[in-house]
């Protein structure tokens, strides 16, 4: 008999394949889901709002379609989440952020249109850290989101509480943004299948250089189907790619990697060098592509210190026009690290602040200059794996704020698309997520690639999903707030 963590714990491939025969009902999963989200949330505060009676709703009227042969669409009844900075029409929008008065969308963004339109039930939202600026799940507004592997151990971030919800349990389908590695560093640190998708293939209400949104999944084939409803056109992105007829289906298909050209991308060329565990992870995976009779490869660093520093440098006069916009006393609010940090993108010249941008398109240039001879790059994902989850960023030291996006943001700056897979583990147990990186809008052989390591990597790559750990709250206990449809218990 299935208890409710299986069920919650099943894949979206699944959940469909069971509402199709009538073996799994829609409800089912719901409560199951619901059931495991209130035995864990307490601990790993993934959530900024949910309504589990409008949910359910929303799952009993799936349940009718699928008693009917009438489904929506190809997620019709699965549980989704949707990060908090992606709008649902009259749910505020704090981006984390106890300094902000929240934005409450008065229409739903294109993603959540699109789930809606699919059928997809709708948990809820989930949180962030400030801003979308730290890597962790620390935020002024909402507490420490921790790990469902330990909860002594980071979520990664800014997609933080979408990756806790992943991990944890909390049904399949989850969609973060990215645009230094927002997807893919709670990716890595968490075990998970993610994809930061080709720059507009998934429209957006509010694009921005370098951003996008994409699925966060425990597998590749979940990642594809979610694919098929994300990747939908919407006008409003008026940044987006043409629609284009993606058969996502054939993720799943057999892949021949023999003769495939395959770089593996060791040294990021700038911030902190890799862990020794790490970078044995990386060359066993890329080993597993070689002796299936891939062309393996060397990819020198295209990346640099100056690039970095200057990228980061951008973000932080952006964050520092938000920041001086708050009032006096809203400002104190903010968590102190990135006040700190937009702090050094006070009264930046003009011109200085064109020359980031050129740095931006540099690192554009070099990116596709270096990785298009190669069907795919793999590479770590971070220098590090996962800190404590009370530390706002993995290298807290002057200097270092940006040390561990090397191998990720290059792909946002670029538009190309990377996707993430768990390779290993360290000796103490924390995951360690592999790179996929394509050359620019094969997102389809991104995903066909990351789903031919996926099922043939070593038996220890695979993760053992902690669904049954006996959690207990470690040490500090979560500040965040829960919001039901706007309305706010502290």
């Amino acid at each position: 008999m299935l208890t409710e963590q299986s069920l919650a714990a099943m894949s979206a491939v699944e959940m469909v394949a069971g509402f199709a025969d009538g073996t799994l009902s829609p409800v089912q999963v719901h409560d199951a889901v619901q059931a495991v989200i209130e035995a864990r949330e307490s601990v790993l505060n993934a959530f900024w709002a949910r309504d589990p009676d409008e949910s359910r709703k929303a799952a009993l009227a799936s349940e009718g379609r699928w008693a009917a042969g009438e489904p929506l669409g190809p997620i019709d009844g699965v549980p989704v989440t949707l990060k908090e900075n992606v709008a649902r029409r009259g749910v505020p929008m704090p981006s984390g952020n106890a300094g902000v008065e929240p934005v409450v969308p008065e229409v739903d963004a294109p993603i959540t249109a699109r789930v809606v339109e699919s059928g997809g039930v709708v948990l809820g939202s989930t949180v962030m850290p400030d801003w979308g600026m730290l890597s962790s799940g620390v935020s002024s507004r909402h507490g420490i989101s921790r790990s469902p592997w330990n909860p002594a151990w980071t979520t990664g971030g800014s997609s933080s509480g979408a990756g806790a919800a992943a991990a944890g349990g909390y049904g399949p389908l989850h969609v973060g943004t990215d645009i230094g590695g927002s997807i893919r560093l709670p990716g890595t640190w968490l075990g998970l299948a993610t994809l930061k998708p080709s720059y507009g293939r998934i429209p957006l209400d509010t694009p921005y250089l370098g951003r996008c949104a994409g699925p966060m999944t425990r597998t590749v084939a979940d990642a594809a189907l979610f694919m098929r409803v994300l990747s939908r056109p919407d006008p409003r992105d008026w940044s987006s790619l043409p629609p284009q007829d993606i058969d996502w289906s054939v993720v799943v298909d057999v892949l021949d990697v023999r003769g495939l050209r395959v770089g593996v991308h060791l040294d990021a060329g700038c911030g902190e060098p890799c862990d020794a565990e790490i970078l044995a992870a990386v060359n066993r995976a890329a080993a597993v592509f070689e002796a299936a009779g891939a062309v393996v490869e060397p990819v020198e660093p295209f990346m640099s210190q100056d690039l970095l520093d200057d990228l980061d440098l951008f973000w932080r006069v952006r964050s520092w026009n938000d920041f001086r916009a708050l009032a006096p006393e809203a400002g104190l609010r903010v968590h102190p690290y990135i006040i700190q940090w937009c702090q050094g993108g006070a009264d930046v010249p003009g011109t200085r602040v064109l020359q980031c941008y050129q740095q931006i398109m540099r690192i554009q240039a070099q990116t596709v200059a270096a990785t298009v001879p190669y069907d795919l790059v793999l590479s770590p994902v971070a220098p590090v794996a996962a800190f404590p989850a009370e530390q706002p960023m993995p290298f807290m030291e002057d200097g270092k704020t940006m040390s561990h996006i090397g191998f990720t943001a290059p792909y946002n700056m670029s538009g190309q698309p990377a996707a993430t897979v768990n390779c290993g583990l360290t000796a103490d147990g924390r995951p360690i997520g592999l790179q996929f990186a394509g050359r620019r809008f094969d997102d389809l052989g991104v995903l066909r690639a990351a789903a031919w390591y996926e099922r043939n990597r070593p038996a220890e790559a695979v993760p053992r999903w902690p669904d049954s750990a006996p959690w207990a709250p470690t040490g500090e206990k979560t500040t965040g707030t829960t919001v039901r449809e706007g309305k706010k218990r502290e």
